[in-house]
């Protein structure tokens, strides 16, 4: 995608409205001229603005100090790092790379009244603020809700927290990680074999990103509303909240007829065949939970028993099918029996490891393994973008800031600050900054994204 011709000022039509003409970033994507503050921390809400900034927002993150390492966002030193095999203090950890892309960097001192009245000067200005501290931080700083609204009625708020900001004292002063909300949610019972094995945590912080997904929701919805209302609100993220509200019908399972349902390994409670089984090179899935596609995958396995081609009796009788099943695969390739598949129209897929996404047509015909360029790391290649727009694409027009990176164009051309103003700022150790021991030129782009 070229987004060259898009610039600072021009109209962007897919709203409806004239994007403001002091935008410090590229002008691109659906939320071209909406302004995101985000001071979160630690994957749920950064991610939460990360995803609005692919898809044209101005997001600037906000860090306050130590401007160096130990930094106060610990995303920055995650293991593992970039580059490989360079000291400690010229690399940068791989998930900031992945996940603070396309952003803005301040370093700011909250802890101090000349960086509360910069941050309340970006709160004037912006029209989503993003954070992630434990409940009552803010308000410790004199930045309680009431206080922020006063300088500006319209912002939206969203705060994501581990349990929320009401609810009982002691769960809500709690810490919390995304394993953590893992087990609070009831997510973490559902997974991995049957007792006595233990449940099996997510092979990601999918509870965090998820968490970010909804929060990043929840603020265009909060924007919308003050679009049309001139007033904005407050918005209260729980960690624990949107990973119990996927759990599809958990809950009423329960309530309507006791069922407190447990671990199935890698098949599922009530839908079968749906389970992963072993082809001769690794491991397939194949899904027919339904009775066409179970007489279809009867017909390839060759299974004869017309006992199980009534959905109760095949899932409560599982054994003869998984077996046929098995048998069935164990002798046969994953590319073979994706073949297969397609002829006989089923839903089988081998389960792909990151090599095999590297290697897969779709993947890249769908632009979803994408190359930067971080100013920390140089050349990248992560994951791309989704959803997909057809008029107004999220791109990524910049790698993952350095701190306080964009002090600077932050200060002077987004809130109109002299430069004696700043420069007494930064003697005074209220704005800092940490550049790259080896600092590279400024990054290049993607050939997807604006120049």
């Amino acid at each position: 995608m070229n987004l060259a011709s898009y610039r600072t000022g021009t109209d962007n039509g897919a709203m409806g409205r004239t994007v403001r003409s002091r935008s410090l970033v590229p002008l691109y994507g659906p939320l071209a001229g909406i302004r995101v503050l985000d001071s979160a921390r630690f994957v749920a809400g950064p991610w939460a603005s990360t995803h609005l900034g692919e898809f044209g927002a101005e997001v600037i993150h906000v860090e306050g100090p130590p401007f160096h390492a130990p930094y106060s966002d610990p995303t920055r030193t995650l293991v593992p790092m970039l580059p490989p095999g360079r000291p400690v203090e010229e690399q940068v950890s791989e998930s900031w790379v992945q996940y603070s892309r396309n952003k803005l960097s301040l370093g700011l001192d909250l802890r101090r009244p000349a960086g509360r009245r910069v941050f309340l000067d970006l709160l004037r200005r912006a029209d989503i603020w993003i954070e992630s501290s434990r409940p009552g931080t803010y308000e410790k700083l004199g930045l309680s809700d009431r206080t922020v609204r006063r300088v500006n009625p319209r912002l939206t708020i969203v705060h994501v927290s581990g349990f929320g900001r009401t609810g009982d004292r002691e769960r809500v002063a709690a810490p919390s990680y995304d394993l953590t909300a893992q087990a609070f949610s009831g997510y973490l019972s559902l997974q991995g074999e049957p007792d006595p094995a233990p449940p099996m945590r997510a092979g990601t912080a999918l509870n965090d990103t998820l968490t970010g997904l909804g929060a990043a929701g929840a603020a265009l919805m909060g924007y919308i509303q003050a679009q049309r209302t001139g007033r904005g609100q407050s918005i209260d993220v729980a960690q624990y909240e949107i990973a119990f509200t996927l759990l599809e019908n958990l809950a009423l399972d329960y309530f309507a007829r006791g069922v407190v349902r447990g671990r199935h390994g890698s098949a599922h409670a009530r839908l079968h065949p749906y389970d992963v089984h072993r082809a001769r090179d690794g491991w397939v899935v194949i899904a027919a939970p339904n009775t066409d596609a179970y007489l279809r995958l009867k017909r390839m396995i060759g299974f004869t028993d017309s006992r199980y081609d009534d959905t109760g009796y095949r899932t409560a009788h599982r054994g003869p099918v998984d077996r046929a099943i098995a048998r069935f695969c164990r002798t046969r390739t994953r590319a073979q029996l994706e073949a297969l598949g397609r002829r006989y129209d089923l839903a089988l897929t081998r389960v792909y490891d990151i090599a095999d996404i590297a290697q897969d047509p779709h993947f890249r015909a769908r632009e979803m393994l994408l190359d930067w360029e971080d100013p920390v790391a140089g050349p990248v290649r992560g994951s791309g973008i989704a959803p997909k727009f057809s008029d107004t694409p999220g791109a990524v027009w910049r790698g993952a800031p350095w701190l306080g990176q964009d002090n600077d164009r932050v200060l002077t051309r987004g809130l109109g600050y002299p430069r004696s103003r700043v420069a007494r700022l930064v003697r005074a150790g209220i704005v800092g900054a940490e550049a790259p021991r080896r600092p590279r030129s400024l990054p290049r782009t993607s050939r997807r994204s604006p120049r």
